[in-house]
C-alpha cells in the first residue's frame, strides 16, 4: 500500500507538471486527441427501430405523456400501431400533444387527466380508460418531479412533493393496474423510467435519488412475483437527454450541459426519439424474455465518471511521451 500511495503522489506530482505542458491545460487539451468528430462515429438515429404495425392492436398507457420523454415514447408507440392514453395533471397539454400525434401517425391518441399522487384520482383514470381502450398491453410509469437543492434547504413539503409523485405515483399506478391485469387474466409489459442516480445516489436531488431507487426496487421486486402472471418489468435509466422541461429546472444557466458533454465518452447528449425506440422494444414482443433487468442509456457517462485514473483521457499523445520518460527516471519504478 505504501509503494502504491507513492506511485500515485507521483503521478498527481506529473499531472500538476503536465498543466504546464506547452502553456495549455489539460482541461484545455481534453478535445485535441481521439475525441473530435465523435458525431461522426455517434451520430443519432431518430426512426422508428422496429417493423411497422409492431404495436398493432395494442393498448399503451404512459404517464407523463403530454411532454418531453414521454411525449417521445408516445410517438414512436403510435407510429408503430398502438392506441396510446396518455395521463398527467394538466389536460390541455395532452389534449394538444394528443392531437399532434395523432393527425402525424393515424392512430388515435386519448387524453386522460391523473394525478398519480392521489390513488383515488389513478383509479377513475383507469375506469375512464377501460370504457375507451380496455386496460393496456403496455404501461410506462415516466411521471415524474424534480429539483435541485442542497439538502440543508429541504422542507418537508419538498421531499413529499417528488416522493409522492415519483415513487407514490408509481407505485399506485402500477398496483391498480396490475390487480386489474391480474384479474382479467391478462399479461403486459410495465416499464419504468428512473436515472443513472439511483444506482449511484447523488447529491443535491436527494429526493429524487431516493424516490427513483425505490421504484427500481419495486419493479425488481415484482419481476419476481407477477412474473406468473404474465407481467414483465423493466427498468430505463437515462442520462442526460435534452427536454425543455427537464433541463430548464435542473440546468436553468446551462452551465452544466457543456461539462456534461465533455465527460461523455459519446460526445453529446442522448436524443429523446432513441429512448422511444430503447422504451419501445423492451415493451415488445421481442423482448419478451427480459425482464427485471435495469438498461442504463448515457452514452457511457457514468462509467467515464467513476474511474478514478479517467481523466487521464485529456493527456495528449506528447504529454504521455514526456509523463513516461518522467515515470521511467524514477527510482523503484
Amino acid at each position: 500500500m505504501a509503494v502504491l500511495g507513492r506511485k500515485l503522489q507521483s503521478l498527481h506530482v506529473y499531472m500538476s507538471k503536465l498543466q504546464r505542458f506547452g502553456g495549455r491545460t489539460p482541461v484545455q487539451v481534453s478535445r485535441v486527441h481521439g475525441s473530435a468528430g465523435l458525431q461522426d462515429f455517434f451520430p443519432p438515429l431518430e426512426g422508428p427501430m422496429l417493423p411497422a404495425g409492431t404495436f398493432q392492436g395494442r393498448v399503451a398507457f404512459i404517464t407523463g405523456g403530454g411532454t418531453g420523454l414521454g411525449r417521445a415514447m408516445t410517438t414512436t408507440l403510435s407510429q408503430l400501431g398502438a392506441r396510446c392514453v396518455i395521463a398527467s395533471r394538466k389536460l390541455d397539454v395532452l389534449q394538444k400533444t394528443a392531437d399532434e400525434i395523432s393527425s402525424r401517425t393515424g392512430n388515435q391518441v386519448h387524453p386522460v387527466q391523473c394525478d398519480v399522487r392521489d390513488p383515488e384520482a389513478v383509479s377513475r383514470c383507469v375506469d375512464q380508460m377501460e370504457v375507451l381502450t380496455g386496460l393496456p398491453d403496455v404501461i410506462v410509469n415516466n411521471a415524474a418531479g424534480n429539483f435541485i437543492s442542497p439538502s440543508e434547504r429541504l422542507t418537508p413539503n419538498g421531499w413529499r412533493t417528488i416522493t409522492d409523485i415519483v415513487l407514490n405515483g408509481t407505485a399506485f399506478v402500477t398496483l391498480e393496474l396490475g390487480k386489474r391485469l391480474i384479474r382479467d387474466q391478462r399479461g403486459a409489459s410495465f416499464l419504468a423510467i428512473t436515472t443513472t442516480y439511483a444506482e449511484t445516489g447523488s447529491g443535491f436531488v436527494v429526493p429524487s435519488a431516493a424516490a427513483k431507487a425505490g421504484v427500481e426496487a419495486l419493479y425488481k421486486s415484482l419481476a419476481a412475483e407477477w412474473g406468473r402472471y404474465g407481467h414483465r418489468f423493466n427498468i430505463i435509466q437515462p442520462g442526460p437527454i435534452k427536454t425543455k422541461g427537464a433541463f430548464s429546472r435542473l440546468d436553468p444557466t446551462g452551465a452544466f450541459e457543456k461539462a456534461t458533454i465533455q465527460r461523455i465518452p459519446t460526445g453529446r447528449l442522448g436524443k429523446p426519439a432513441e429512448l422511444a425506440n430503447l422504451a419501445a422494444y423492451l415493451s415488445s414482443g421481442y423482448a419478451s424474455w427480459i425482464s427485471g433487468a435495469v438498461i442504463r442509456f448515457d452514452g457511457g457517462e457514468l462509467v467515464s465518471m467513476a474511474g478514478e485514473f479517467n481523466e487521464l483521457r485529456k493527456v495528449t499523445p506528447d504529454q504521455w511521451d514526456l509523463m513516461e520518460a518522467m515515470i521511467r527516471g524514477t527510482k523503484g519504478s
